[in-house]
This record gives C-alpha cells, structure tokens and sequence, in this order.
C-alpha cells in the first residue's frame, strides 16, 4: 500500500464518522417531538457502513480493506412510544400521543463512539504525515 494511500483510507473514514455524527445528532435532536398519528413519527435512524475493498494488485494483496463508505440509513425497527395523553393538543381520537423510538443512552454512546473513531483517524492522518517528514529528513545532515 502507498504511504500516500493511508491518507485516502483516513478520509473514507472521517466522511463515514461524519456522517454517523449528523444522523446521531439528528436522532437526539428529534428525540422529543410528538406526533398525533405513528406514521407522522420521527424514526431513530442509522447508517449503514460497507468496506471498500482494493482492487487487485501485481502483489497479490486483493481484497485488502481500503477505507469505508456510508452504503445507506436505515430507520430503527422499534415502535414509536404511545403515551396515553387526553389533555394533549396533538393527542388523536383515543387520546394518544407517539413519541419516536429514539433511546438517548444508545444516542450518546454512538456519538462519542464516532468522536473517538474519527479522533484515531485523524492520529492516523498525523502520525503518516510526521513519517513522511521524518523520511524527507533522512538525507538532511
């Protein structure tokens, strides 16, 4: 793998771990809002992530992992909350009010799971840059 390709994988992953940390922030943004009917309710989403796989080289290393794309965002499978609400203003015919399926424990844990994931790339970035300095330096008296 070229010292150059280390950057390339850093950044599939900094644009994944983006895009995790939006769909979380979206999710935890959402987690209070009401809605009068299920269908109407906002659903907890999540990405999808799929390895890209190198194409095949003179070395025989195929299939090595060379970074992560986001293959889509999927909606959580539980059911939205009904809170049996009488009084409320979005309440519907029986009384009900739906709140999304959005766990706030699980919320935080994937957010500072993708701050941390998107930490370490960017020591990876660092770490290839300081390598690559040291190299150009290797000649220097």
């Amino acid at each position: 793998m070229s010292l150059f390709k280390i950057f390339d994988t850093a950044a599939t992953a900094l644009a994944a771990q983006s895009v995790r940390m939006n769909v979380t922030a979206s999710n935890m943004a959402n987690a209070d809002t009401i809605s009068s009917s299920v269908n109407e309710t906002y659903r907890a989403r999540y990405p999808v992530f799929q390895a890209v796989l190198r194409e095949q080289m003179a070395f025989g290393d195929d299939h090595a992992a060379e970074g992560v794309r986001v293959l889509g965002i999927v909606e959580g499978a539980a059911p939205p909350r009904a809170e049996y609400r009488p009084d409320h203003p979005q309440a519907d015919d029986e009384g009900y009010i739906f709140r999304p399926n959005i766990n706030m424990v699980e919320q935080m844990t994937d957010m500072i799971s993708a701050s941390r994931s998107f930490q370490s790339n960017i020591e990876v970035i660092n770490a290839s840059k300081q390598m690559m300095q040291r190299t150009l330096q290797l000649g220097q008296g």
